[in-house]
């Protein structure tokens, strides 16, 4: 709602977690009649992947009322999205079906364009809290742990990206040559930030 209310557009992914949802948006699609479909053929990384795109616009059960407590019930949602993707490695193929749910009208190449920049980002994020954090490694299991850990983390790395690029000693030797500085990784910052209270105090 706070989205909506900013006159800005939400993308979010179904996940598993959501079986009810999920499973109507499945049979919403095996009823439907008019869906708007665009393949798009990928190929590189040692592999061929095709992804087929289909789009609902007839979503007006979305919009209805709460059947019962707790269930989710999206503002202005626009339009459904599917992307079947098929994956051909050099040993197997794999298969995989994805959902989305969006509060702009999308036509089934424009969902996909849009999926693509949803996936980048979140594939980036799980980088980053893997690599900097250690997030798969974490032994946190029980209770609310791993939760309250997640949210501490999404903060830290908000926090470091934010934060001012910290000064660098001069160089040993003299440059043959000015090149512009490289910007401090998202590793490093943390880094730093332990080893110095005053850049920590900038973030």
């Amino acid at each position: 709602q706070a989205i909506v209310d900013k006159d800005a557009d939400y993308l979010l992914a179904v996940k598993a977690n959501q079986p009810t949802l999920r499973a109507e948006i499945e049979s919403a699609f095996a009823a439907a009649t008019r869906i708007d479909t665009f393949v798009d053929p990928d190929k590189g990384h040692g592999r061929i992947e095709q992804r087929s795109v289909s789009v609902l616009t007839e979503v007006d059960w979305l919009n209805g009322e709460r059947r019962f407590p707790g269930e989710l019930r999206l503002p202005k949602v626009a339009t459904i999205i599917r992307v079947e993707s098929r994956a051909e490695l050099a040993d197997r193929s794999r298969f995989e079906t994805r959902y989305y749910i969006s509060s702009a009208r999308l036509s089934a190449k424009r969902a996909g364009e849009a999926v693509r920049g949803h996936w980048g980002i979140e594939n980036q994020l799980h980088w980053v809290l893997d690599v900097v954090f250690a997030e798969d490694q974490s032994r946190l299991r029980k209770g609310h742990g791993a939760r309250n850990m997640a949210v501490v983390r999404h903060f830290a790395v908000n926090l470091i990206r934010t934060a001012p690029e910290p000064e660098r000693p001069p160089p040993m030797k003299p440059q043959r040559k000015a090149t512009k500085p490289r910007r401090t990784s998202i590793k490093l910052r943390r880094k730093i930030a332990g080893w110095r209270d005053d850049y920590l105090a900038t973030a």
